[in-house]
């Protein structure tokens, strides 16, 4: 070893083991005594002695690796030690599998059976946890004055009596002289009232023996004990107990014991012969586990027969020639027919230094319509009903997510065959929509929500139906609804509703058709139009409702879709803007509203599913 001296101005001497040379010694140490002695000590002695006695006082742990220990823990040390590891900070995550099911190891071991609890809880008076009404009050006393009559009896006529006021505020006397035995006095006299003065949200019990600290207003002991009945009701139907039946054979097929299980399983047992019988096992009872025989199992086995006795079969020619007698077949006729159909599309755009300006976005679409049709040809009677489902988010560049699309529709039509190609027909149509709208940028003030406005179309008259792929409906007895209910949120005058009322009712005529072309193989185009005209107001007027679906199918399960829809209605109104964007002021001093066509188109490529 040797010295060296520390570069600050405090000089320390610091000793600097050279462990290369001492480790190079040693080793060459311990190898000439092994050379030497090694025909004289045995392995395990020179390794000992030797090599792990030079390595150990060098600091090296050379010690043979043990075994790992046999760690035991009681029941309390056990539950200790993992509330310990439940409660510790090293968790990366709060809910991980492992903490949650070491949570409930924890509090079923330390919690007593369910068994004992409920016994527990049916025994517990809740009555005696109901505080009184009177708790949550506060009381004052109020000191008025009330009339009081004193009769004859009370007065002597030959004298006069001086009766004083029992108001302590005043000191006056009352003096009465030469009253009649047959006038009655009316005196007054002061009392004290209890009234209310207020109530409290919560009561504090001073005693100890409330099983709460606060109660708070209503507390109603008998709702916790309907919710401790339903939770222990629920466990105890829940509660069951698995049992593998296992026979010979490699298969095993496990019961449930529960009062709720009354499904049968199938079973075959196998002897040394490989022989099965079927037999049915599960559960009937909580407690009781059902097995019945198969129908027509014999319990004998068959011995082996070495004479075969001459057999005779009564054998029946037939003619083939003649018709032979055929069973009739019933054919159980299928009325309705069900159908369903899920589209969602998904659009992004991006864009990184565009010269030409634009702004990025990502959009997702959601279109699902189900179907079901009903044909009786026996009554003459078809009808076509469906649901729609249109749903649509859009983040454009880094404002909020916005709703661009938001509809709610069924339609319902029923027909009865009239003549030729013509049926009668009662149709109705529903539109609304689920979610807020608003007109953006401004996201505080909603112009819609659900059933906020909500369309409502009945009608009566002929359907004509010149193919299978096309509809024409003409209602000359029809009528229109639209409801707007929350006036307060939504401004019902936009959908033709007037300021007073929150619902428009008119009678008319409607129209609806409804096409479906095929251009190409793989390109097909649905329309479906509804015409809508008002008897009452403005019948020149026609309200127009059109959407187009083009669909090109790339493979079984993508299609391109362009969808547009059209809306006019003559009662649906918007705020005439100038060229700058500001409203323009109409004669009256208010904004100036006219009913403007109401247009939007989705292209994109969309992931369908039929079902």
């Amino acid at each position: 070893m040797y010295f060296a001296k520390d570069s600050n101005k405090n000089s320390k001497l610091v000793m600097i083991k050279k462990r290369p040379f001492f480790l190079f010694s040693t080793l060459f140490i311990s190898l000439s005594i092994t050379f030497l002695y090694g025909q004289e000590l045995p392995l395990k002695v020179r390794e000992s002695s030797i090599l792990q006695d030079s390595l150990s006082k060098m600091g090296f742990y050379v010690k043979p690796v043990r075994e790992k220990a046999d760690i035991r823990f009681t029941t309390e040390e056990a539950v200790k030690y993992l509330q310990e590891k439940y409660n510790s900070a090293s968790w990366q995550n709060l809910s991980e599998p492992l903490r949650e099911a070491i949570g409930q190891l924890i509090f079923y071991a330390t919690n007593k059976p369910y068994d004992s609890l409920k016994a527990f809880f049916e025994k517990y008076p809740f009555d005696s946890i109901n505080i009184p009404p009177e708790k949550f009050l506060i009381f004052d006393t109020v000191r008025v004055k009330i009339p009081v009559v004193m009769t004859d009896s009370m007065i002597r006529a030959d004298s006069a009596l001086y009766f004083q006021k029992i108001d302590s505020l005043k000191s006056d006397t009352i003096k009465i002289k030469n009253i009649k035995r047959s006038m009655p006095v009316v005196i007054l006299k002061d009392t004290c009232l209890l009234i209310v003065t207020d109530s409290l949200k919560e009561f504090r019990p001073r005693s100890g023996s409330h099983p709460f600290r606060v109660y708070k207003n209503p507390f109603l002991g008998d709702s916790l004990s309907a919710a401790v009945k339903a939770l222990t009701d629920y466990i105890q139907e829940r509660d069951s107990s698995i049992i593998v039946f296992k026979g010979t054979s490699s298969n095993e097929l496990p019961i449930w014991l529960n009062s709720k299980s009354n499904t049968m399983s199938r079973y075959w047992l196998r002897n040394e012969y490989d022989d099965s019988v079927t037999v049915w096992l599960g559960s009937i009872g909580r407690d009781t586990i059902g097995i019945y025989l198969e129908e027509g199992i014999m319990f004998r086995r068959l011995a082996k027969h070495t004479n075969i006795s001459d057999a005779q079969l009564n054998i029946k020619e037939i003619n083939s020639r003649q018709l032979q007698e055929l069973n009739k077949i019933y054919v159980k006729p299928r009325y309705w027919k069900y159908r369903s159909e899920a589209t969602f599309v998904l659009n992004q755009a991006m864009q990184s230094n565009w010269v030409k300006g634009g702004e990025n976005s990502i959009s997702t679409t959601m279109d699902i319509t189900s179907f079901a049709n009903y044909e009786n040809k026996e009554m003459k009677l078809i009808s076509n009903n469906f649901v729609r489902l249109k749903y649509g988010l859009i983040k454009p560049g880094d404002k909020h997510i916005r709703k661009n699309l938001d509809l709610l529709e069924t339609n319902s039509k029923l027909n009865h065959k009239a003549f030729g190609k013509f049926d009668l027909s009662a149709t109705m149509l529903f539109k609304t929509q689920i979610a807020k709208g608003y007109n953006y940028p401004n996201d505080s003030v909603p112009v819609s929500k659900f059933f906020n406005p909500a369309i409502l179309t009945l009608g009566l008259g002929l359907d004509y139906k010149p193919n299978k792929t096309t509809s024409i409906n003409v209602a000359p007895l029809s009528y229109k609804a639209t409801f707007v209910p929350d006036t307060a949120g939504i401004d019902q005058t936009q959908y033709g509703v007037p300021k007073d009322r929150r619902s428009l009712h008119e009678p008319g005529a409607s129209v609806q058709i409804n096409n479906e072309l095929r251009l190409l193989k793989n390109i097909n185009m649905v329309n479906r139009m509804q015409l809508f005209t008002n008897y009452s107001h403005n019948p020149q007027n026609i309200d127009i409702d059109w959407e187009m679906i083009l669909n090109v199918q790339l493979n079984w399960f993508t299609d391109l879709r362009l969808n547009t829809h059209l809306i006019f209605d003559d009662d649906t109104k918007t705020v005439v803007n100038d060229k700058e964007g500001n409203p323009v002021i109409g004669t009256d001093g208010q904004p100036k509203k006219t009913a403007r066509i109401q247009f939007k188109e989705l292209l994109g490529v969309s992931f369908v599913f039929r079902f």
